[in-house]
């Protein structure tokens, strides 16, 4: 069991969640603010994606991130800034033809995925590593090996921790590649991420295996989709990790309660204390994680 918990809420992430719950922050003001509310309430790290302030769309737009970085900054709050380097991987083709993309399509090189990284240096950035069939049609995420490897050098160069993001076992088999060939530096920072068609089940053995698989001294959290992700962090909690909530992941506080993110973040600090951890500070979590001291 993991006692001192690390809490990472994920903000908005890029799916079309816009259009299905008010909370969803999507101006840099609105994911900003949002930031700030899952660190009051208790997330030493906030996951952040940018949309377009329009549209509610996905963005890559660097200019995004920095308004939202500042405007977080700006505040005095205190807390880890993990910036998402997984856009511009969305391929969607047309299954009669599968040389051809269809709208939705955002599919960039690995070292495309990263100018917002260059520019802010963050904290924390993602690295998705692999490639997958993402739910039922034609979509698929696009990380192939040579992406990564190129992505995992740059990321290193830059002096930022990669979080690995592993949506089955085969990534993270190809993660550990990564460390033996000097691409990532320790400690490891891992996210599991399950419930995710068409990657790992959110199945408690299926978690439990890929822990074993974890290298040694790795951190790691992990999170489950929609109704799950409240057991999921019990489940990260009791098999020795850490916990990512947020409306990325799920939209519901209960049955047809709509949540805010400072609302799940508030959820998971109750069952992280109600099972006898404690949830880590920020400068705790960038002890544990290996990040510089808060600047």
């Amino acid at each position: 069991m993991n006692n001192e918990v690390i809490i990472t809420c994920a903000l908005t992430g890029a799916g079309d969640t816009v259009r299905r719950s008010p909370h969803v922050p999507v101006t840099p003001e609105q994911i900003a603010e949002s930031a700030v509310e899952a660190a009051s309430a208790g997330a030493a790290v906030v996951h952040i994606h940018v949309r377009d302030p329009a549209t509610g769309d996905p963005s890559r737009d660097p200019r995004l991130y920095a308004e939202v970085v500042e405007r977080i900054k700006e505040t005095g709050t205190d807390v880890v800034i993990n910036l998402t380097a997984g856009m511009g991987g969305d391929l969607v083709i047309d299954p009669d033809e599968p040389l051809r993309q269809l709208p939705g399509t955002d599919l960039v090189g690995g070292l495309e995925r990263l100018p917002h990284v260059e520019d802010l240096l963050p904290d924390i950035c993602t690295l998705d590593c692999g490639s997958l069939n993402f739910g039922d049609g034609s979509n698929l995420y696009v990380s192939t090996p040579d992406m990564l490897r190129a992505g995992a050098r740059r990321i290193q160069e830059l002096g930022v921790r990669p979080e690995l993001e592993i949506f089955d076992t085969g990534q993270l088999w190809f993660a550990k590649q990564l460390l033996a060939e000097g691409l990532l530096d320790d400690p490891t920072v891992f996210q599991l991420c399950m419930g995710i068609p068409w990657g790992a089940p959110a199945d408690p053995g299926v978690l439990q295996s890929m822990v074993a698989m974890l290298p040694q001294g790795a951190q790691w959290a992990s999170f489950a989709l929609g109704r799950m992700q409240m057991p999921w962090v019990a489940q990260s909690i009791l098999l020795g990790g850490n916990v990512r909530v947020g409306l990325e992941d799920n939209l519901y506080l209960s049955k047809g309660v709509k949540a805010t993110n400072g609302q799940l973040v508030e959820r998971a600090v109750r069952i992280t204390e109600l099972l006898g951890a404690s949830v880590a500070t920020p400068d705790q979590a960038r002890a544990r994680l290996g990040l510089k001291p808060r600047g």
